[in-house]
């Protein structure tokens, strides 16, 4: 199947062979048509999957023909990088249009963008806070909306933008076309689009399981030895691009800047970061000037750099559903990924969710050449792995056990406190 099924316009034809499309996605199949209908969607589908296109194309369409100067469609989305991305998208895809579009996010002086809506645009991409700013200002005036797109709603949902996107909502005409976009779909998601969808068609593209092109490792790892740990598989592992995940921002900024100090070319993408040292980040990650990204999952959620290698997990997603979305950074385009994870004693029941997620165990690794020892903890033997005085040989070197769910090996609650002797 090709694009041309679909009946678009030559000129948006162009912004597709410019945009290096070929054949549509499953998402893309599934969503023009009703997006093109007028129609309301609900689209379950994960980053990196085309949907993009799926409701950009369509709303290209429209924004053709009608008024130029007024806000017809508004796409909301949780971050800047997400919203550049998505403009990026939209941007290229309608090179030939006249359809004008910008985006709206804070971080950045406001002035600029109020004289760009002063001049008039058909489509605005916003994050909910700055555009708030604008409608408590009276710079952006919705009345004459048509479709109206929440793209990584869950996301949102996640960042606490529910009560905004709420809101926003109050100033919205409620004849409109909405499309709702999410990698899962929450309870409140979920209620959140039977209040605002009508009638819509629901598209779910795939099930929530990695690509087969991402092979998967866990290394079992007290908390204090990560850094460490990470270093040492660094230094010893062939790698492309890698981009490693941490819980907070301040551990992502930190473990930036303690890989910089070792020598690589790393660099950190977080919240507390200024626009142009977020943009700097992503740039320079894109482009190949920083080999390693730490970032949150937040901030990691508009990043789209097709030859990252390795993903690592440096902390534990707090669900399962997430380890998906950040191991699907990798392996794209067929190519061979590799995702690692740390797991920390306290990590083990997540790790088990994971896994009957994916449907199978995960391989356990360890260094031989890595020192496990940790104060205080107990072997099988009953001897500690602390070293002792005088002793010249250091710590013993463990042999972590995983105690699954599953299998002969499920002994004991937590691995990390009985831990079998190499």
């Amino acid at each position: 199947m090709s694009f041309e099924k679909f009946c678009l316009h030559p000129e948006i034809m162009a912004g597709i062979r410019a945009s290096n499309y070929f054949n549509p996605t499953p998402i893309q199949e599934q969503g023009i048509p009703p997006v093109l209908e007028g129609k309301d969607v609900m689209g379950l589908a994960q980053t990196g999957t085309g949907k993009t296109a799926a409701f950009g194309l369509p709303i290209l369409q429209r924004l053709r023909q009608g008024e130029r100067e007024k806000v017809r469609a508004l796409v909301l989305a949780p971050t800047r990088e997400l919203a550049e991305q998505i403009h990026d998208a939209i941007r290229t895809l309608g090179k030939e249009t006249r359809v004008s579009s910008m985006t709206l996010y804070g971080g950045v002086n406001i002035r600029p963008q109020i004289r760009s809506l002063k001049k008039g645009v058909q489509l605005v991409v916003a994050c909910p806070g700055r555009l708030l700013d604008h409608i408590s200002q009276r710079t952006v005036r919705l009345s004459n909306l048509e479709v109206l797109v929440l793209d990584e709603a869950d996301r949102m949902f996640d960042m606490g933008f529910l009560p905004d996107i709420r809101r926003i909502l109050q100033h919205l005409p409620r004849k409109r076309q909405t499309l709702l976009f999410g990698a899962t779909m929450p309870a409140e998601i979920r209620g959140l689009a039977r209040e605002i969808l009508v009638d819509p068609v629901t598209i779910q593209v795939g099930e929530t399981v990695p690509v087969a092109t991402v092979s998967h490792a866990v290394y079992p790892v007290h908390q204090h030895l990560k850094t460490p740990l990470l270093l040492k598989i660094l230094r010893q592992t062939l790698t492309g691009s890698v981009l490693v995940f941490t819980r907070t921002k301040h551990r992502a900024k930190r473990l930036g800047e303690q890989l910089s100090k070792a020598g690589f070319q790393a660099t950190s993408l977080q919240g507390d970061l200024p626009q142009n040292r977020r943009r700097e980040a992503m740039e320079g990650f894109r482009d190949g000037s920083y080999r390693i990204l730490a970032a949150t999952d937040i901030a990691a959620r508009g990043i789209d750099v097709s030859r990252v290698s390795h993903v690592i997990n440096f902390d534990v997603p707090d669900t399962a559903e997430t380890y998906i979305h950040r191991i699907g950074r990798t392996g794209r385009a067929s190519r061979q990924g590799d995702a690692f994870t740390f797991v920390a004693p306290e990590d083990e029941e997540m790790m088990r969710s994971i896994e009957r997620l994916l449907r199978k165990p995960l391989e356990r690794r360890t260094l031989a050449d890595f020192d496990y020892g940790v104060p205080g903890a107990v072997w099988g033997d009953g001897s500690s792995a602390a070293p002792i005085a005088g002793n010249t040989q250091g710590p013993k070197t463990p042999k972590y056990v995983f105690f699954g769910a599953r299998g002969k090996n499920h002994r004991q609650r937590n691995p990390f406190f009985r831990l079998s002797r190499g």
